[in-house]
């Protein structure tokens, strides 16, 4: 199945253009089987999303992007997180007392919200976000290369805030995902991989053929 790991719902990112109302059915006309609401800094949106997902029946995980001192991560599974910027290794440490995940967002986009080379020095990175709907192939490559290096988790997510980009990447994932117990495991096993959107269809991004 397909999910979109990284997404921004205009409640609680307000970056974001987007509806929980219009993004599931973008989703679904796009053969997503799934989404991951990974606001800035904010979980506000789960109670509201558990609600709405029960109701249209469509998988609805909630995550947050948070930004450590160091740069931007995904982490799934927690309930608590720090209100206020810190340092990258506490948040992990954090996400996994939790029982959670983490995944290194854009790790090396240009605006230097990545966690670029202190991805050498962190322990308990979970995951590497490979495709990302808004970085540039010099820094998708660079994450490919790093992924390889520390064997990560490799995911995809569009990073969307406007319509047009909901699920143009996502993460494959061999196995159903229904609950965040099955994300997570799936996560922690490097159970997934990067995908694509063309032609109304998602294509696994083959990174052990990619030649750097």
């Amino acid at each position: 199945m397909v999910i979109d790991l990284h997404m921004h719902e205009k409640r609680f990112s307000k970056d974001s253009f987007l509806a929980l109302e219009e993004i599931v059915p973008i989703a679904r006309e796009r053969h997503l089987d799934g989404i991951c609401i990974t606001d800035h800094d904010s979980m506000g949106l789960y109670d509201f999303a558990a609600e709405y997902s029960e109701k249209t029946g469509f998988p609805i995980f909630v995550g947050i992007e948070y930004y450590s001192l160091q740069g931007d991560i995904l982490a799934f599974g927690i309930k608590d997180y720090p209100k206020e910027r810190i340092d990258a290794q506490t948040f992990i440490d954090s996400v996994h007392e939790q029982g959670g995940v983490v995944i290194s967002a854009h790790p090396f986009r240009h605006n230097r919200r990545g966690l670029e080379g202190a991805l050498d020095t962190l322990k308990g990175v979970d995951g590497i976000e490979i495709l990302n709907g808004s970085t540039l192939p010099d820094a998708t490559m660079m994450a490919v290369r790093y992924g390889r290096k520390y064997d990560f988790a490799l995911t995809g997510g569009s990073d969307c805030h406007y319509p047009y980009k909901v699920g143009i990447t996502a993460t494959w994932f061999p196995n159903e995902i229904r609950t965040m117990d099955d994300l997570i495991r799936a996560i922690r096993n490097r159970d997934c991989r990067p995908a694509f959107h063309q032609d109304h269809s998602y294509f696994v991004w083959d990174t052990d053929h990619l030649l750097l």
